[in-house]
């Protein structure tokens, strides 16, 4: 009897509106081919969400697509043109090894980007080969499904797919493609090339497609450019507030990594912080500390200050009042972050009102931490269930005098204690993903081929405020090292 082929729809639903600008902003692209593509982690959650089919994209056909060595049904593959200040520096840019697909549009009628990282080389890979290691892309998916976890705003990783093909760095490393998910992938850096290489009518039709994208309440407003601005700012200072509330440190926050939509993007050299300190850098290229914990904020404004430029000939024909008008928008960033940030830490610890002296108890808890090397989210974890042992902070007079005046300020609000600690536990989360086990299970899957040390991870990550048993051997420190951890591009 003959064996009949069954044929398994993917789901692929794509209508692509980024192409209907100007050419300026994009070069179309062919697929470039890998020699024998592999599945090694497809997110299941996310898929259905995309209304795709798990045991379709997990076929040859799905892998090929994933690998980027077949073009799914109404794809429109194209790299993007953008610009950005690295460092402060600005320069010309673009998608040096990432292709966009096409734009999803899932059943609940949302349009999400559907991008191919390590894709091979595009006009803008700047002499880069335009592949990706195994390791980085890894690294993208656990980082960026765990911050999803914790309710921060982020493109998110839909599969990993090995190429078959080494990469070239340092050493020779095994190749992989990832399949990224996102609002969109407009950048500060896409309105700074428009500003820097188009025409104002380039750049006008840029901001239009942003605000139908991303803010169409703006559409009615008075001053739609403006309000285009203030939406950016305001959804900037609560994604960097959330950052730091949860001791996030992004690593290179280039204009061209900085999300219109208000999503993180672009995991390079990123890492969580353990011990509080302000001035804690990971990247290996950070040899300065600009884009250090404690600079975050300060960085997100001087971003948002070079995007207002970008929009200074929409705001108004007078300059100095189009200048005065994106003055005004930016110097609202640091109250919105501030904001949005001590709204954060009152719930981390149990405070539902508010009182002129909770930024002070905020201040001198947080001086404590770094003045006794005591670990970030343990503390908060500590402070949650009210077990403090393993940190010299709990065995000092000062964190007993603190801790008296914050259990003080508890009994003022109306709030029970119970309602307090079901605050700080939905908002202090049991396990991040620590940096050494991070390295763990990259190690696991490049030296070894081995991935349920990931997968593990992943499953203690996706839901980090269960506060279970089975995350508890999650939140141990590591060794002690001589060796300061840092963290790489992998570009």
């Amino acid at each position: 009897m003959e064996e009949r082929k069954i044929i398994l729809k993917t789901g692929w639903n794509f209508n692509n509106s980024y192409a209907n600008l100007p050419e300026l902003f994009f070069e179309r692209q062919s697929l470039t081919h890998v020699d024998s593509p592999k599945l090694i982690i497809l997110n299941d959650h996310l898929t259905a969400y995309l209304g795709l089919n798990v045991q379709a994209l997990q076929s040859s056909d799905g892998v090929a697509v994933l690998a980027g060595n077949q073009m799914p049904k109404g794809a429109l593959p194209l790299s993007q043109a953008y610009a950005g200040h690295q460092f402060g520096h600005f320069t010309m840019l673009g998608d040096g090894r990432a292709l966009l697909l096409g734009e999803q549009i899932t059943p609940k009628d949302e349009r999400v980007d559907i991008q191919l990282k390590g894709s091979g080389r595009t006009p803008y890979s700047r002499g880069g080969d335009g592949r990706a290691t195994l390791g980085s892309m890894l690294r993208e998916y656990i980082i960026s499904e765990a911050m999803y976890a914790l309710g921060i705003p982020t493109t998110r990783s839909l599969a990993v797919v090995t190429t078959g093909e080494p990469v070239f760095r340092e050493t020779k490393l095994p190749g992989a493609v990832l399949t990224r998910v996102a609002a969109s992938h407009l950048r500060v850096g896409t309105f700074q090339y428009a500003a820097e290489w188009g025409t104002v009518e380039e750049l006008r039709a840029l901001a239009d497609y942003a605000l139908k994208r991303h803010f169409s309440d703006g559409d009615g407003a008075e001053n739609r450019y403006l309000c285009l601005l203030q939406e950016v700012i305001k959804r900037q200072a609560a994604l960097i507030a959330k950052w730091q509330l949860v001791g996030f440190i992004h690593g290179v926050m280039n204009t061209d990594n900085v999300s219109i939509s208000g999503e993180t993007i672009d995991y390079g050299p990123c890492a969580f912080m353990d011990n509080y300190d302000p001035a804690t850098v990971f990247s290996s290229i950070d040899r300065q500390g600009r884009y250090a914990y404690g600079n975050q904020p300060y960085i997100a404004g001087w971003n948002l200050a070079r995007f207002a430029e970008t929009l200074l000939p929409l705001l108004h024909d007078n300059k100095e009042k189009a200048t005065q008008l994106a003055e005004n928008a930016i110097a609202e960033f640091t109250q919105l972050y501030h904001s949005n940030w001590l709204s954060g830490m009152r719930t981390k610890l149990g405070i539902f009102n508010e009182e002129p002296e909770d930024e002070i108890l905020i201040e001198n808890l947080l001086n404590m931490m770094q003045k006794y090397d005591a670990d970030y989210t343990n503390t908060f974890r500590a402070l949650t269930f009210d077990k403090f042992s393993d940190m010299t902070l709990f065995d000092t007079e000062s964190f007993t005098i603190w801790h008296k005046k914050w259990q003080e300020r508890l009994y003022r609000q109306e709030e029970s204690k119970d309602c307090s600690i079901e605050l700080m536990k939905s908002s202090n989360p049991e396990i991040i993903p620590r940096n050494h086990r991070v390295e763990e299970a990259l190690y696991a899957a490049e030296k070894n081929g081995d991935y349920s040390v990931m997968k593990k991870l992943l499953d203690v990550l996706s839901n980090p405020y269960a506060h279970s048993n089975e995350q508890a051997g999650y939140t141990a420190l590591p060794e002690k090292s001589t060796c300061p951890y840092r963290t790489f591009c992998g570009t």
